[in-house]
């Protein structure tokens, strides 16, 4: 049978494949645009500042406060500081995980002091162990059974030293992962027969359908389907998105984001399950991230955009970055009893 499409002569098939590699960049500008115009459209609108704290809130804590650099006086300090919030859980790294899943108590000598002196200072306020690792066949590898093994073992040693639950956050988590959802099965039988907390920080949700997919393209950066976000939510108490590291330009845009990311998992995420967003209270300069794009005050305006119908809570991270500024929009815009 006679080829009734030849082969294009070679010139022809050469200048073919640059316009295909050469219109890639095109095609991603393309791409880029219209979901940066989207957030922008979804970041408009007037911002409900009656939606404010219901008392769910969260903020993560650097090593120093179980290791021994913190004081009794740090304490008092913290306590102020978070005097008329509604954050009631610290994530307090307790961590890291070893590559090998172990968990080295050595690295934590004040933990028990620290929890002690929490619950004395700021009464309902919960601390809970801050865990993880990154995840790599060279790293922590959570299809190895013996690792899996050795990040339960952890697990009993922080509840057994009076944590109030336990909070992993494992980078990068892709979606779909089999062994991070059978981790978390098993630590939530451990957390719920002691009467603790299993919280998890999670990556982005598809904010957009499929946006998954183009996330998954680049090695270091995550983002879950709403399939994947669903299963994880059956098997933990809370859930605290990331919702950062955007590389969006424009505080509108990261706001729109925000509200998608709140839209999305609140259509997802059990109402039995307490619903925290991330906000980037850290000032470091990134590639994926701009310090003037991404702020408390948009984080805050996304969630009160999606005026939620039940109680959602804010995360701030870190506590060694954030900046009175960073207060200051946490305290104006979201704390409770405010105008």
């Amino acid at each position: 049978m006679s080829d009734e499409n030849p082969a294009p002569p070679p010139k022809k098939r050469r200048r073919r494949v640059l316009w295909v590699v050469g219109g890639l960049p095109a095609v991603v500008l393309l791409i880029v645009t219209g979901t940066v115009g989207t957030f922008m459209a979804y970041g408009s609108g007037t911002i409900d500042r009656t939606v404010r704290s219901t008392g769910n809130d969260a903020y993560w804590l650097g090593h120093a406060w179980v290791d021994g650099r913190r004081t009794q006086a740090d304490v008092d300090a913290l306590a102020a500081q978070l005097e008329g919030t509604g954050i009631r859980d610290l994530y307090v790294h307790a961590g890291p995980y070893a590559d090998d899943g172990t968990l080295d108590a050595a690295k934590r000598p004040k933990a028990s002091w620290f929890i002690e002196a929490v619950h004395t200072a700021i009464p309902g306020v919960r601390v809970q162990a801050w865990l993880g690792n990154k995840l790599g066949d060279d790293r922590l590898d959570l299809s190895s059974e013996q690792s899996r093994a050795n990040v339960l073992a952890g697990v009993d040693s922080v509840l057994a030293g009076g944590f109030d639950g336990v909070h992993f956050d494992f980078e990068p988590s892709k979606d779909g992962n089999e062994d991070v959802l059978r981790v978390f099965e098993a630590t939530h039988a451990k957390t719920q027969a002691a009467g603790r907390l299993l919280s998890v920080a999670t990556p982005p949700v598809d904010p957009l359908p499929g946006a998954h997919l183009l996330a998954g393209l680049v090695p270091t950066q995550s983002q879950w389907s709403t399939g994947y976000l669903r299963r994880v939510a059956q098997t933990v108490d809370q859930i605290a998105i990331m919702s950062y590291d955007t590389a969006l330009p424009s505080e509108r845009a990261y706001r729109g984001y925000v509200r998608r990311q709140t839209e999305v998992a609140l259509d997802v995420v059990p109402p039995d399950v307490t619903l925290i967003i991330g906000a980037p209270a850290y000032h470091d300069r990134k590639l994926v991230r701009y310090d003037f794009a991404e702020t408390v005050a948009a984080a805050i305006g996304g969630v009160q955009l999606a005026r939620p119908d039940r109680p959602v809570g804010v995360a701030l991270y870190v506590d060694f970055d954030a900046t009175t500024g960073d207060w200051d929009a946490f305290r104006r815009d979201w704390s409770p009893g405010q105008p």
